[in-house]
């Protein structure tokens, strides 16, 4: 952290100059200069003086947010492969999110396991195949270029019906993989 920059841009955003600050806190416009220039360091009795006269406080001051993930390449991808189907998890920890999104192929005939009633709703679109969304007994069935929606309050799977491979977007919230 350059504390310097970061107690600059403070001071310029409550349109303060170096003087102004320094009167406040009962220091020379030197030493504003010197830490904002980082040729010297405040004690910590000094950076609070100048935080509470910039309205902030050491915790604020020292708290930095993570920079959010946005893309993740394939390479980060989890893979998880069992008796005709394999899943794979395009978003590193998205149990931890609202949303949970996964591609899953299925081979012929190949199906999910049976995913009991549970809170909240499940959506998928079709990359390739024909598949038969089965919830509470009753098949819907869906094919390349559609999508399907529905909420997971009844029994329900995913059955590929068709005589080749089956890949498709399936997202849960809350998450449920």
């Amino acid at each position: 952290m350059e504390l310097g920059a970061k107690l600059r841009d403070m001071r310029q955003r409550k349109n303060l100059t170096q003087e102004e600050l320094a009167d406040r806190c009962e220091l020379t416009k030197g030493y504003i200069s010197q830490l904002e220039n980082d040729l010297t360091s405040p004690s910590i009795a000094t950076l609070v003086d100048l935080l509470n006269a910039l309205g902030s406080n050491l915790s604020d001051f020292f708290h930095e947010e993570a920079e959010e993930k946005i893309v993740f390449p394939e390479e980060e991808y989890i893979e998880k492969q069992s008796e005709g189907m394999k899943l794979e998890w395009v978003i590193p920890n998205a149990q931890k999110n609202m949303m949970e999104p996964v591609l899953v192929e299925l081979g012929p005939g190949a199906a999910t396991g049976v995913d009991f009633p549970h809170e909240g709703e499940e959506f998928g679109y079709v990359l390739e195949g024909k598949l038969a969304i089965v919830k509470d007994g009753k098949a819907h069935p869906v094919q390349k270029g559609e999508s399907f929606y529905y909420t997971a309050n009844k029994e329900h799977y995913i059955l590929n019906r068709g005589r080749g491979r089956a890949r498709f977007l399936w997202i849960s919230t809350p998450p449920n993989f």
